[in-house]
């Protein structure tokens, strides 16, 4: 009895320890999923591939950007007169996706196209050619061997919570699982953690801006402004502007036609611009979109000519000019009516946000810069004159180093004066490029969120976790052992236990 009762016990502590070990280490199939996202922007349109390991879809932070291909040429927007070129500009990209992504598995990776600002204010201005550009899109995504998915113009307030869903799900912030970049990024992320959970997105584009955070308190002010959404099991009540016409492009398509009112003669002298920098523009082209239309009137010329004078203060006066404070019919707004609860929490800023004031050597993923040194940066960098900033970054084409001047001050107008961030609450603003392997922006949300990859409940837990799999296998060992030593003692009884010894 004794003899079957210990080749039981062995029989079944080392059954369990291989059923054990080989269910919890039984390697995983590799198995990749891809994902292409394109953000036709109102300048320019960039190509995003994403990849993530198909057993853990609803894991969070396992989503990576493995390639980013900038596409040649305007935004698709800039095709409003020849709509039929909208759709082949796409093609250098989406074939290096071809070269990135399998081509077993080119039929089963989807494709979406999302369109912002600039197509928006197209669709006001021209809604048949804005049709007609979606088309040619729509016709090149459908002729690639992936899964076209759409192709459409989304709100403001879509832009706004992708990017905000993309900015917490790489910072782990609605489930807190490690992983696999955390390593160099840990401390920055964990500064980046506020009271509410959750960190706030900023983003600017060339022709909108977007300000979106869980409000400490949720009223039923501005309903049109609150989204709801429910992720792994939490609820989250967001606020969400998205301002048409104040990205940095057209707030300096404003500015210009504002300044152009007071002008008699066809020349400004502009203090956004760098001194000895120079500029004509067309009167017409300044006109041409919703964002000015309405300040169209008959000038005694046809051109504007630009001379820049380099004045940070005067700048900063006529900027503000573009931001109406003076009614506000909420309990709190930003600017031109616009409801705006109280700023909460930390901010991550990203797009234009992040490349204008990385260029001016103001991002830091260790801390914030102070408010002060942000200021004083941007007005030294505006006063220095246009030969020596073109001799400094000669690499820098002449449109765009021209107006980082204008950016700086826009950018620094926009969160003080416009959404009211104060000195203090500067320092929770967070000048984000990447996370990880990822660029902060909206593409990864819009994707997240069409795939239905991020969950409204959370996901079941695994049979064993890593603790629960050491013990189980401990207590196994040690009953091994246990009844290997006590039949040892049985058949091998020292001499000092047996009886009659002397």
């Amino acid at each position: 009895k004794i003899l079957l009762i210990l080749g039981f016990l062995s029989t079944l502590a080392v059954t369990a320890l291989i059923a054990v070990a080989v269910t919890q280490n039984k390697p995983l199939p590799k198995n990749i999923k891809y994902g292409i996202v394109l953000d036709a922007g109102s300048s320019h349109t960039n190509l995003y591939v994403y990849e993530w390991p198909g057993e853990k879809e609803n894991d969070t932070g396992v989503v990576q950007q493995v390639e980013v291909c900038k596409v040649e040429g305007p935004g698709i927007s800039g095709y409003s007169h020849a709509t039929e070129k909208a759709g082949p500009s796409l093609s250098q990209c989406l074939r290096q996706a071809e070269e990135v992504i399998p081509s077993k598995q080119h039929h089963e990776t989807p494709v979406y196209l999302g369109a912002t600002a600039g197509m928006r204010l197209l669709s006001l201005e021209n809604k048949s050619a804005a049709d007609k550009v979606l088309s040619s899109v729509e016709k090149t995504l459908r002729s690639a061997p992936f899964s076209f998915q759409g192709a459409r113009i989304i709100t403001g307030q879509e832009e706004g919570a992708y990017g905000w869903i993309t900015i917490n799900y790489l910072l782990g912030n609605f489930k807190q699982v490690p992983y696999q970049w955390q390593s160099g990024w840990t401390k920055f992320l964990h500064s980046l953690k506020s009271i509410s959970e959750t960190s706030g997105a900023l983003d600017l584009g060339g022709a909108s801006t977007q300000i979106t955070f869980v409000p400490n308190e949720f009223t039923h002010e501005s309903p049109e402004n609150l989204l709801y959404f429910r992720l792994y099991g939490k609820d989250y009540h967001v606020y969400t502007h998205s301002f048409l016409c104040y990205g940095k492009d057209q707030a300096l398509q404003q500015k210009l036609a504002k300044d152009l009112q007071t002008v008699e003669n066809g020349s400004l002298l502009d203090p956004c611009f760098h001194q000895g920098y120079q500029r004509t523009i067309n009167i017409s082209d300044l006109f041409k979109n919703p964002c000015t239309s309405a300040k169209e009137k008959q000038f005694p010329f046809r051109q504007l000519y630009i001379q820049g004078e380099g004045d940070y203060l005067k700048c900063r006066r006529n900027i503000q000019k573009l931001f109406d404070k003076t009614n506000c019919p909420y309990s709190s707004c930003s600017f031109n009516g616009i409801y705006l609860p109280p700023l909460q929490g930390d901010f991550g800023a990203f797009s234009a946000f992040y490349f204008v004031m990385n260029f001016l050597n103001l991002t830091s993923e260790k801390s914030p810069v102070a408010l002060g040194k942000v200021i004083s940066t941007i007005e030294g960098f505006c006063a220095r004159p246009w030969h020596e900033v073109k001799t400094a970054y000669h690499q820098i084409k002449e449109k765009y180093l021209s107006e980082y001047c204008f950016s700086g001050v826009y950018i620094l107008s926009l969160l003080e004066n416009g959404y009211e961030f104060t000195e203090k609450d500067w320092q929770r603003i967070h000048f984000l490029g990447k996370i990880g392997s990822s660029d902060a922006g909206w593409t990864l949300g819009y994707m997240l969120n069409l795939t239905n990859m991020i969950p409204a409940e959370k996901p079941a837990l695994p049979p064993l976790s890593h603790g629960s799999y050491v013990g189980l296998m401990v207590l196994c060992s040690l009953v091994l052992v246990a009844v290997l030593l006590f039949a040892w003692l049985l058949f091998h009884k020292p001499k000092c236990l047996q009886k009659g010894t002397v």
